[in-house]
């Protein structure tokens, strides 16, 4: 079996090799950011493709771990993790300086706007990212409803075209990097990052978005890539073609994924737990929904199991009106369920609300929600938090809206806002 990052296809001799088991979750780990990364790739399955081994043996003599990874400059990598598949596709990891005017922490939709505006206008910045540019919007399949591309586009290309614009204007984005910690020294911000190294800054800039909750039913948490995928439609349809899959979720990503899946799958069936799609998907969506013969919306319903021993056989699948529960043989299921803020690590450097999302602008100040931390006289910018200096903005912002278009416009307005903090300092 040959794949491509693409959708299929036959590699071309610049692509990367990718050779492992199919039902791997490693594999699946390298394939999923190899496609958000839009970079192509040849992939080798072991157990269907009988000159995958020897190619294994070949490229990788005496190596047992799977998946064995060649990338186009010939080096050859066995069960690399994200950060040694970002430095051998481009990707900077490290920081070339140790101050910023602006560090923004976080690639997506808010980050990327942010990190455009802010080089633009003359700030020294840098953006970390702990996965890869897009966030959560970058793993759409399609996004037919932003302004300014009236046929469309998938979240990687516009991820990819943001973190060009961003690149030209000297932005420097670090990738595979976590931060830690938050601190406050002196006049610096400073942020720690998962290999021990901190960035000291002017200002900075929270655009963390927010993650797909896990599904902890029973049998689900083990079978992560091993026919459980969540946000990874782009990365898997192929090797489904042909197939029956299950995709929970009605939101508009699980939207997007169902008619990205539907191109190649025999049916795509979506568990949704609400009576209706019109509360939680675009109209557009709904109706590219109707229109797809082979996409069935069974309503009301949810997964409560999942069991299979080297990989997904089946789902349990509960009516949420009657309790009843029905186990259906299922080979794929894709899980766009909630969405949960990263915001753990800024400890108590930020007010945030009962799910995590932060607190920003003056309404923090209010009577018992912690406003008597605010350590000047005026009043907070619409986006800064309790720490003067820090700013959040997008989808893990308290009270934002949960929209592409919503989060680009906050990222580029904080710029303003960061102009006039530095403005008074």
């Amino acid at each position: 079996m040959r794949a491509d990052g693409e959708g299929g296809g036959k590699g071309r001799g610049g692509d990367v090799l990718v050779i492992g088991h199919r039902w791997s979750p490693q594999v699946h780990e390298v394939k999923d950011f190899l496609t958000r990364n839009l970079v192509p790739y040849v992939w080798r399955d072991v157990e269907e493709d009988d000159e995958a081994l020897e190619l294994a043996a070949r490229i990788a003599p005496g190596e047992r771990r799977f998946p064995i990874v060649r990338f186009p400059d010939g080096a050859v990598v066995a069960r690399p993790d994200a950060t040694t598949l970002a430095e051998h596709i481009g990707h900077v990891t490290e920081a070339a300086s140790p101050y910023y005017d602006l560090v923004i922490v976080g690639a997506g939709p808010a980050g990327l706007a942010a990190a455009v505006y802010g080089a633009s206008e003359g700030l020294h910045t840098a953006v970390v990212e702990r996965e890869v540019p897009g966030g959560q919007a970058g793993q759409s399949a399609r996004i037919e409803n932003y302004l300014g591309f009236p046929e469309g586009l998938s979240g990687a290309d516009l991820a990819r075209r943001a973190v060009a614009q961003a690149d030209r204007f000297g932005v420097e984005l670090l990738v595979t990097r976590c931060a830690t910690g938050l601190r406050t020294e002196g006049r610096y911000r400073v942020l720690s990052l998962d290999d021990g190294s901190s960035l000291a800054c002017n200002a900075l800039l929270v655009t963390t978005g927010v993650s797909y909750r896990f599904l902890d039913a029973p049998g689900c948490p083990e079978l992560v890539g091993r026919g459980i995928y969540y946000g990874a439609a782009g990365a898997e349809a192929e090797a489904f073609r042909g197939q029956d899959l299950f995709l929970l979720g009605g939101g508009n990503s699980a939207g997007q994924a169902a008619v990205l899946l539907a191109d190649y799958a025999r049916t795509v069936t979506m568990i949704v737990l609400e009576e209706s799609l019109d509360v939680t998907m675009s109209q557009y969506l709904r109706e590219r929904i109707e229109e797809t013969a082979n996409i069935v919306v069974r309503s009301g319903a949810t997964v409560c199991g999942a069991r299979g021993r080297e990989r997904l056989e089946e789902i349990v699948v509960r009516d949420d009106a009657t309790g009843r529960e029905e186990t259906v043989p299922a080979t794929g299921l894709f899980v766009f369920i909630g969405a949960r803020p990263r915001t753990e690590w800024l400890g108590d450097t930020v007010l945030r609300d009962e799910a995590g999302f932060i607190r920003t602008g003056p309404g923090i100040l209010r009577r018992g929600s912690g406003g008597e931390r605010w350590p000047l006289e005026r009043r907070p910018h619409l986006l800064e938090t309790i720490t003067p200096g820090v700013f959040a903005a997008g989808d893990v912002r308290s009270g934002s809206v949960k929209r592409l278009a919503s989060a680009v416009g906050e990222g580029a307005m904080a710029i303003q806002f960061i102009h006039a903090y530095n403005a008074e300092r």
